[in-house]
């Protein structure tokens, strides 16, 4: 990518006249230029009504507004939850779940970019492939379950096919999108450069697509970790769905909701990961817009 922004740039004058109204990145304002400091404390903007759900919560059982057999105080889930990471059962639950949502998302990621990036490229493709594609992404994952069940069995191999078919389409959707939206200037730049295919899918069409992609990703982990968590609570013996049900069955509805936050709290974790990984991702294209200034 930075071959194709330099051999642009050729020919052009080493100094420019500024252009009226702009401004150079040192005087653009802090709010324009990302930063990790300054992305935490947007996110701290929302902590005032986040705390104010979590003491209606602790409240709500204790008045008597709410059963506490089937709505306990936080105060309780939070011992509860406690209590399960001190024996290990969180921790077991919680890496046999992780395990399977992120092999199921990883062999949807190998599948679904190389395959995005083609029908994204090569329209031709596109429309032979789109009938099934689309055939497919309509047919719900939960649905299919009991099809993985009876072709792949109650072990691992179903929770993977059913994070991988609930994943793999959000990935495939979205980096369509990213190619068929890379600009075609810098297609033909890199074109009139004597560029190959796979130099152009390496240093301009992927480059481009990333935030796409990355979009997609942050639907696909959600996706995928909804659906290991609804496989297990249908067919398996452990993980956090698992979990969930059998303290939903037991009556032990701290661990349920326990288990509950927990999940709710490793799709935040994840999802701000693929936040910043998209930030540093792009980060040459902030630096190719504050240099246009």
């Amino acid at each position: 990518m930075a071959l194709v922004s330099d051999e642009i740039r050729v020919g052009r004058p080493a100094a420019r006249t500024r252009r009226k109204g702009s401004t150079s990145t040192a005087e653009r304002p802090a709010a324009a230029r990302w930063s990790a400091p300054a992305a935490l404390a947007g996110a701290l903007q929302g902590l005032p009504l986040l705390v104010a759900f979590f003491a209606l919560w602790e409240i709500a059982p204790r008045l008597g507004w709410l059963n506490p057999i089937f709505f306990p105080p936080l105060s309780e889930v939070g011992a509860a939850w406690i209590a399960m990471l001190r024996d290990g059962t969180l921790g077991l639950h919680i890496g046999i779940s992780l395990q399977r949502a992120a092999f199921g998302f990883a062999l949807a990621s190998v599948v679904a970019i190389p395959l995005g990036l083609l029908m994204g490229r090569y329209p031709r493709f596109e429309r032979v492939s789109d009938l099934l594609v689309q055939t497919l992404r309509n047919t719900s994952q939960f649905a299919l379950l009991p099809v993985f069940i009876l072709l792949l069995g109650i072990g691992e191999a179903s929770k993977v096919a059913i994070t991988f078919y609930s994943s793999v389409f959000f990935l495939l959707v979205n980096t369509i999108s990213g190619v068929k939206s890379v600009d075609p200037v810098l297609l033909k730049a890199a074109r009139s450069m004597g560029t190959s295919d796979l130099d152009l899918f390496g240093k301009v069409i992927l480059p481009a697509s990333v935030p796409s992609i990355v979009a997609g990703a942050r639907l696909a982990v959600k996706s995928s970790i909804f659906a290991v968590i609804g496989a297990e609570m249908l067919a398996a013996k452990s993980g956090l769905g698992y979990l969930i049900q059998q303290a939903q069955l037991m009556m032990e509805t701290a661990d349920m909701y326990a288990g509950i936050l927990t999940m709710t709290a490793i799709g935040l974790l994840v999802n701000y990961a693929l936040v910043w990984f998209e930030r540093w991702a792009t980060s040459w294209k902030r630096g190719a817009d504050a240099a246009s200034f």
